[in-house]
């Protein structure tokens, strides 16, 4: 079994620019990055890919192999799949909250494929067994969709549900449960730019 990681980190998370400048939210990008390289080590996958249209960001990298891919997500991701021949798993770059125990439940499924939906309709992670006879598509309702192509395709899958695998980091908001929730560089990084606050009930986020 392998890992593959899509990143980008040139101008990465727009949607967090109201709380983040462009060279805070590539450094926040990178520190998220690692912490799931580092999670899947912890979970004993043995090769780790990083699948990026550009090398910025990544010309030191040592701890997973760089494979540079100009095509949209899904195209680049689909060509990955279909040279790989062994089970593979595709990771987000941004859940900071995964931890090396859901890496491991995950890959322990008995089904042909495991879907980690994210929040809004959103895929997280996939794990799939025979991955030159499946292909992704990204972007919308992805969670519904990569259970519509496994159903069509003749395989069997199980969704697996957890909130902290499910939360990716997007929006301002998101920051919240990292903080709550997160251990890590990742959380330690917005912990010195934010605190928290509760008001009317909710917790929010404060500009220190």
């Amino acid at each position: 079994m392998k890992a593959v990681i899509p990143y980008k980190k040139c101008s990465a998370k727009s949607r967090l620019s109201p709380v983040l400048t462009r060279e805070e939210r590539e450094e926040f990008v990178e520190l998220m990055l690692n912490q799931v390289i580092d999670t899947l080590k912890e979970a004993g996958v043995g090769t780790i890919d990083i699948l990026s249209p550009s090398i910025y960001g990544l010309e030191n990298m040592t701890k997973a192999n760089v494979l540079l891919d100009k095509n949209d997500l899904n195209e680049a991701l689909n060509g990955y799949l279909e040279q790989a021949e062994e089970p593979v798993i595709i990771v987000m770059a941004d859940l900071p909250l995964l931890s090396s125990k859901h890496i491991i439940e995950i890959v322990s499924t008995k089904k042909d494929v495991c879907i980690v939906p994210g929040k809004g309709g959103g895929t997280n992670a996939l794990y799939i067994k025979n991955p030159s006879n499946y292909r992704v598509r990204y972007y919308g309702s992805s969670f519904l969709t990569h259970c519509s192509i496994a159903a069509d395709s003749g395989q069997n899958f199980e969704i697996y549900d957890s909130f902290f695998a499910g939360t990716d980091i997007d929006e301002p908001e998101d920051l919240v449960e990292l903080l709550i929730h997160g251990k890590g560089p990742a959380k330690d990084y917005i912990n010195r730019k934010f605190k928290l606050e509760v008001s009317r009930g909710r917790v929010r986020l404060i500009t220190l």
